[in-house]
């Protein structure tokens, strides 16, 4: 048998300014590099991976500031979601 839980949270405002933040973050990672990985395989026929993606990461958060304001951790799970999707 299996069950399952439904949780609601209540976040105060700051809280929900995080949230919407993280998963605004995390959606233009996921579109960001699942646009690179397009461009690499049609260019070269060759994909980009997780680690490749992660490393560029790096360096977009150098040059965009707003995504170092969320938790890294969610950017790297979205790195992982979109490797094993594509």
């Amino acid at each position: 048998m299996h069950r399952a839980y439904k949780f609601r949270l209540y976040p105060n405002k700051e809280q929900a300014t995080l949230i919407n933040k993280t998963i605004g973050c995390t959606r233009f990672v996921f579109n960001h590099f699942l646009a690179k990985r397009k461009d690499a395989y049609e260019q070269e026929k060759k994909t980009l991976n997780y680690n490749d993606c992660s490393a560029l990461l790096t360096q977009l958060k150098k040059e965009i500031e707003w995504l170092k304001e969320v938790d890294s951790t969610a950017l790297q799970s979205t790195l992982k979601d979109l490797d094993s999707s594509y």
